[in-house]
């Protein structure tokens, strides 16, 4: 075996995990849903949801024909979060622009030149290497990689459940009347989001409906307020994760000033900070305090305009990348286009500002919940007919290897 070969061979096994296979001859049960749930590598984790989020989405398919339920949408917002979650190409992207910062270079200059002023006597080299070390700036994408993960298993946990236990209870009705309706919306809570499932017990009832509707257009609106509606459910439980990631870059100052004058003083640390602590109790900062404020600042911009570029994107299969900071380039399908469906229209009139065009749709702010719920409404009006969408998010050479309990070679 040559040595590419046995290097690769090691990346595989390395790679290996303990993680249940999926049974694919049968529609996914809320006890698959579970025991991908349960995955404690979240890396694979994703992986597993993300294609379940897909085989949802067919199975919805199946009973309301190929129009994009919300577990279709949810399959390319599941394997965007998954690029965060593996961290992919946010080291080097931070690391490069840290390189690249004429700001982040003066300011750790700045700090090692205080630093020797208070009588550090390592090389500027080896100083600024622990400046570095010490700012930790890969630490924020650990944190961010964290609340992406919590967020894909909060909603899988839940909204992909009842996708599971909706199709499983109700998937064999054979008429609009059906008591299997009524039992499956008892097991869901009423009362308003992040606690209630209100939303969903609405839109479990359109999906129901929509089944047995004969006329395209309004079956068509009501999937759109169906999915509407768990999107609102679904951005609102992701509320606290969303603005934790985005939040990942902010740390305490106080706490990098401590640790970079340990690491430049670990012989006379203690003396150094009596010195800054009685300058900071007269009410005096020193330079070198000013420094490392300087530096953080900036590490923290470059690490929120990464993070940020990284939240706000997402691929819908392989024919379309949106940037939700910019507006919808395109219009809505005819079904789509003139709201019939009172419910549909009231709940538009309610967040969607500009609710028969897609202009202004861009999401100025990530974090804010109004402004991120009004770019997906648009999204999924504008794409809800849309085949591609449809498309399998993994190869079958990457199948091949999920079901091995193996993370499929990249890129993913």
């Amino acid at each position: 075996m040559s040595g590419e070969a046995v290097g690769e061979a090691d990346r595989l096994l390395a790679c290996r995990v303990d993680t249940p296979s999926l049974p694919r001859s049968r529609p996914l049960t809320p006890e698959d849903v579970d025991r991908v749930a349960a995955i404690a590598d979240p890396v694979i984790r994703n992986l597993q949801i993300t294609r379940a989020y897909h085989e949802l989405s067919a199975a919805a398919a199946t009973r309301l024909g190929q129009v994009a339920n919300w577990c279709t949408f949810a399959t390319w917002a599941s394997k965007q979060a998954g690029r965060t979650i593996r961290k992919e190409d946010l080291q080097r992207s931070l690391e490069a622009a840290l390189r690249s910062s004429p700001t982040a270079a003066r300011a750790a200059s700045e700090v090692t030149t205080q630093a020797s002023r208070f009588g550090a006597n390592s090389p500027v080299s080896e100083s600024l290497a622990s400046v570095w070390k010490v700012v930790d700036p890969a630490a924020a994408l650990d944190r961010a990689s964290l609340a992406v993960a919590r967020g894909n298993l909060r909603v899988f946990e839940e909204i992909g459940r009842e996708f599971a236990r909706f199709d499983v209870e109700c998937g064999p009705d054979a008429t609009i009347d059906a008591e299997t309706l009524v039992r499956f919306m008892e097991r869901l809570e009423p009362g308003e989001p992040p606690d209630g499932q209100r939303y969903l017990r609405q839109a479990f009832s359109r999906y129901h409906r929509a089944r047995f509707e004969v006329d395209p257009e309004t079956r068509a609106q009501l999937v759109l307020l169906a999915n509407l509606e768990i999107g609102f459910h679904e951005q609102t439980r992701l509320q606290p994760d969303i603005a934790e990631a985005l939040d990942a870059a902010v740390v305490d100052p106080r706490a990098v000033r401590d640790r970079v004058v340990e690491a430049l003083f670990p012989d006379a640390g203690w003396l150094v900070r009596l010195r800054l602590l009685i300058a900071r109790l007269i009410g005096r900062r020193t330079l070198l305090d000013v420094a490392i404020d300087a530096l953080v600042v900036e590490e923290q911009r470059l690490v929120r305009r990464i993070l940020t570029r990284r939240l706000m994107s997402i691929e819908l299969g392989a024919a379309v990348r949106l940037q939700l900071g910019e507006d919808l380039g395109r219009g809505f399908p005819p079904s789509l286009r003139d709201i019939v469906l009172p419910e549909l229209r009231d709940l538009l009139d309610r967040i969607d500002p500009t609710r028969d065009s897609p202009r202004e749709s861009g999401a100025v702010d990530w974090a804010d919940l109004g402004d991120r719920v009004h770019f997906i409404a648009e999204m999924f009006r504008s794409f809800q007919e849309s085949p591609f969408l449809f498309e399998p998010p993994f190869t079958p050479a990457q199948l091949e290897r999920l079901d091995a309990g193996e993370r499929p070679a990249d890129p993913l």
